[in-house]
């Protein structure tokens, strides 16, 4: 039987021990027929996620919008796009996961809104109404031109004119994203009310997209060229973004979203953040007032070698400030499925990796069956990302598809041809199918989970690295005289190794067939195995 879910949990510490759940609800369940996952269909899962053991689930954007970047456009921040369903399905949702003591954690997308929300509509109506500070709008440049060389990274210039008031205005991303302007007080007001609005509602924090773009540069200064930039990558990055991301006035931001989340009892604040480990963990803020928890994506972007990521993790654990809790991230809604970056076999070891290391992971929904990464046919893409700037393979239909919950007419997830096509394997590889295979990789991360919820030192335990060469990872966890030691082999070759306090008994193997096995001093791991040992 799986312990309580309320174990080894204080009530200001469940996202330092806990496990968050990324779901894309476009693609988690179809309740109503018109193959697009809602909100009745994440409640409908929910039992589902009960006994998978995670701790909270974080929802990417539901609210109503037009859907040009598939919800990080918003219309309006206090409500529900039809697609998705109603508040009274959102507030039922909320009473279903707290029922079964599951956090709900929901995407703030403060950067910018929708062109169709009222505020944007005001502010472009005439350049003296009342909202247009809200935005960001310059005159053209002296060629009649963009004011600056900004670029969107979505491609091409991050200015749009407006014909009707004749300037431009700012979009990091989509022309019909533009960007807030966080320097307006009414604007930070604004936006804390929308977070109160949901705290309210009893949600349980907030992840918030995009928090290093939030100010940019009050001079509106140039970026300068990038000097490594390389031909056929995203060519946002032929400059560098020193003024229109991570500028240090963005920690005041930070600061009063975090004042905002305190004033309601244990709530969550997580912050998105593509940045080098050295400026991601300025974002604990002073005294770590800032994001509980900033994104880290290192492990998505490191060479998956195990000299690599022992010296990610020693990087990021010095790194640190003083009481700042660590995080981990092995796939999300904007990266490559870790089944296509490491594949198949790694992602064993991966799912091991990232449920032993110090610090809150989070699970990207569909990881915990194997889920693929989905070749998308030219006629399926939806993507504006890939449509704005093709031929790079930055497209991010193919790690939303559907959730694989059967082998059934379109996976479980509908009764109707959903929006983006499902895997081709899905008939192997979906929940139903691996519910009951005691070698499956859902059956893998019950058993870490079930590890993690039982063992206080992978939990909440320090982190020691241990020595090692060649494909072998070490590392210890250990807490008020517990100790648990990870091994991994990054390899296809087995590995046997002399480990001297390698003394005890195998908790878990990626393979799921060693359990209680007795170890003394030498650990033997076949290709592509992980195991974790609760030593003596």
């Amino acid at each position: 039987m799986a312990p309580s879910r309320n174990e080894s949990r204080t009530p200001t510490s469940w996202w330092r021990a806990g496990v968050i759940y990324q779901i894309y609800p476009r693609s988690f369940q179809d309740t109503n027929g018109d193959g697009i996952g809602d909100l009745p269909g994440v409640t409908a899962r929910l039992d589902y996620l009960a006994s998978l053991g995670i701790d909270a689930i974080w929802l990417s954007p539901f609210y109503p919008s037009p859907m040009a970047d598939f919800g990080y456009d918003v219309a309006d921040y206090e409500d529900v796009d039809p697609i998705f369903g109603t508040l009274p399905d959102f507030d039922a949702l909320v009473a279903a996961a707290h029922e079964r003591d599951i956090r709900v954690i929901i995407d703030l997308v403060p950067n910018h809104t929708s062109d169709a929300h009222p505020w944007f509509k005001e502010a472009r109506a005439s350049r003296d109404n009342p909202r247009r500070d809200w935005y960001i709008w310059r005159d053209p440049g002296p060629d009649g031109g963009p004011p600056n060389n900004w670029l969107s990274e979505f491609g091409g210039s991050a200015w749009t004119l407006d014909p009707t008031t004749g300037q431009y205005y700012y979009h990091a991303f989509l022309d019909r994203q533009p960007d807030l302007n966080w320097r307006n007080p009414q604007v930070v007001a604004a936006i804390h009310d929308v977070m109160r609005f949901w705290l309210a509602r009893g949600v349980d924090g907030f992840r918030v997209d995009v928090i290093w773009h939030l100010m940019k540069d009050a001079q509106f200064r140039d970026n300068p060229p990038n000097p490594d930039y390389r031909a056929g990558t995203n060519p946002y990055f032929k400059l560098l973004p020193v003024h229109t991301t991570d500028l240090e006035e963005v920690q005041d931001v930070v600061a009063g979203l975090r004042r905002v989340v305190d004033d309601y009892p244990d709530r969550l604040l997580i912050g998105e953040i593509y940045l080098p480990i050295e400026r991601l963990v300025a974002y604990y803020g002073a005294d770590l007032s800032g994001a509980h928890l900033p994104f880290n994506f290192a492990l998505l972007e490191t060479a998956w070698e195990a000299r690599a990521v022992e010296r990610l993790v020693a990087r990021y654990e010095a790194a640190l400030p003083k009481g700042g809790w660590p995080n981990w991230v092995l796939g999300n809604h904007d990266r490559p499925r870790i089944h296509k970056r490491v594949g198949p076999d790694q992602a064993r070891v991966a799912a091991m990796l990232l449920l032993t290391l110090r610090g809150t992971p989070t699970l990207y929904y569909g990881d915990e069956i194997g889920m693929a990464q989905v070749d998308i046919p030219p006629d399926r893409i939806q993507d504006p990302y890939e449509k704005n700037v093709p031929g790079i393979g930055m497209g991010r239909d193919g790690v939303r598809t559907p959730m694989q919950w059967d082998a059934g007419p379109f996976g479980g997830f509908s009764t109707v041809e959903p929006w983006l096509p499902l895997a081709p394997d899905f008939t192997e590889v979906n929940v139903a199918a691996e519910q009951g295979d005691p070698d499956s990789m859902l059956t893998l991360h019950r058993r870490l989970l079930v590890a993690r919820r039982l063992h206080p030192a992978l939990a909440e335990g320090a982190y020691v690295p241990l020595a090692a060469e060649g494909d072998l990872l070490l590392f210890r966890r250990e807490r008020e005289g517990e100790r648990c030691l990870v091994a991994l082999n990054f390899g296809g070759d087995p590995i046997l190794a002399q480990v001297p306090e390698a003394r005890g008994r195998v908790l878990a193997s990626t393979f799921c067939d060693r359990d209680e096995e007795p170890v003394n001093g030498e650990i033997a791991l076949r290709g592509h195995e992980g195991v974790i040992l609760l030593c003596a």
